[in-house]
């Protein structure tokens, strides 16, 4: 019975040692089953990387097709971007058309604007503070005459100067260059066969707006004709009485307008050299004439103490008083709008709508003498820069005055014309031969 126990209790301890060799090998089964677990999850991060790197190894391929893709997508649409490109071009180019229609448009505008505005003397532009006094060195002296010159004009495309003196001779001087381009000599009284010309004191011109015609006046009652560019002359006009004192073009036309000492003024047409008609009413010798684009003119009327207004279609004229002295020089600004000077002194601005000036300077070249027997200094000529603010006076004293400014310098005579680059031409050519701008 023991032996049986024995027995027993060796098959428990056998088994027993086999359960532990099982349970052995199973540990050790499953310690292998966690190192290929571990082996496994070790090939499965091994997969992954390997996979993230076929990933990236694939991904230009794709990025490749959908290059591709598109390239293929931009050929199937090139028409249509093309064409959208060629519209958005025209579309430019028709925006910037417009916006260079409508400067032009503006352009235009702005010119009829002016010129409406022109006619109705309304045009003003301001220009006197941006005028400057010339200094010495700027200007330039043309000598030619053997006595005083009286008169001068300058051609609408400032180019050349004509010149008119007391030795009654005419010359062209060359603006840029400041030579003679052509002299008019004098013509002998009672000589035959000689070429036309002044044999008296030549005592105005006038130039027409287009620069094709040349007129001159002097003291014995002519009026002669010439052409501009070659100073040929055309025609000579008689009928007034005394000496012609002032002639004007009416600008855009070849209608000449003249007066003279024997206190009338006349009309006559020049391209078809022929006389229009007599207006009377001045009740003393008439000093100064001027004319813009409307069919009258302006006078001054010299010891009658009167400027006057002719409306040549009314046949009718408008008398203005407010000088105490003759009235030398007259000149319109604008349609609208004159100045005069007179031997009192004193300087008006004139509108055409009233009888009384709209200003009056006295004493505007100061005053001479001793104290307590002063006399103003006279004012022998007056200019305005066409449609703008600036007006100048020339008087004695040489001393000029214009634009809120004013100099001053003696001169030894008036045989010499003055160019001054920093001045307006139209100013010069009214001022520099009567005292009114320095001469050498």
């Amino acid at each position: 019975m023991s032996a049986t126990v024995a027995a027993r209790k060796r098959g428990k301890s056998a088994s027993g040692a086999g359960a532990g060799a099982g349970a052995g090998k199973r540990r050790r089964k499953g310690d292998s089953s966690g190192d290929k677990g571990k082996s496994k999850g070790g090939g499965k991060m091994n997969e992954e990387i390997s996979s993230d790197s076929e990933n990236e190894s694939i991904a230009p391929r794709k990025t490749e097709e959908e290059e591709e893709e598109e390239l293929e997508e931009t050929a199937q649409e090139k028409k249509l971007r093309l064409a959208k490109l060629y519209l958005e071009q025209l579309k430019q180019q028709e925006e910037e058309k417009a916006e260079a229609r409508e400067f032009e448009e503006d352009q235009v505008a702005g010119k009829l604007k002016e010129d409406v505005l022109e006619q109705r003397g309304r045009l003003q532009k301001s220009v006197a503070k941006e005028i400057q006094a010339p200094a010495p060195a700027d200007i330039r002296i043309l000598r030619g005459h053997q006595l005083s010159i009286t008169c001068l004009v300058i051609t609408p495309d400032d180019l050349a100067i004509f010149s008119a003196a007391k030795d009654c001779t005419i010359i062209k001087w060359s603006v840029e260059s400041g030579r003679k381009l052509h002299v008019i000599p004098r013509a002998k009284k009672g000589a035959e066969g000689q070429p036309p010309g002044h044999s008296s004191h030549i005592l105005c011109m006038a130039i027409s707006s287009d620069g094709k015609y040349l007129a001159s006046g002097d003291r014995s009652k002519l009026i002669l004709i010439w052409e501009a560019q070659s100073c040929r002359h055309l025609y000579t006009f008689t009928g007034h009485r005394d000496a012609v004192s002032g002639l004007a073009f009416r600008r855009g036309t070849h209608q000449l307008y003249s007066t003279s000492h024997d206190r009338s003024v006349k009309v006559w047409n020049v391209a078809e050299n022929s006389y229009v008609e007599t207006l009377f009413g001045h009740q003393d010798a008439v000093a100064a004439l001027d004319a813009l684009s409307r069919e009258c003119c302006v006078t001054a009327g010299g010891r009658d103490g009167t400027v006057r207004v002719w409306k040549i279609p009314e046949e009718s004229q408008l008398v203005f008083y407010g000088h105490q002295g003759s009235i030398d020089s007259i000149q319109l600004i604008n349609e609208e709008h004159m100045v005069s000077g007179a031997d009192d002194g004193s300087v008006a601005l004139w509108g055409l709508s009233k009888k009384r000036p709209l200003a009056l300077q006295r004493e505007a070249h100061g005053l001479r003498g001793e104290q307590g027997l002063e006399q103003p200094f006279w004012v022998s000529s007056v200019a305005a820069l066409l449609n703008t603010d600036l007006i100048a006076t020339g008087g004695c004293p040489v001393r000029q005055r214009g634009g809120g400014s004013h100099g001053g310098g003696a001169g030894e005579g008036l045989l010499t014309i003055s160019l001054h680059p920093r001045l307006p031409q139209q100013l010069c050519a009214a001022l520099a031969v009567r005292g009114g701008l320095p001469a050498a």
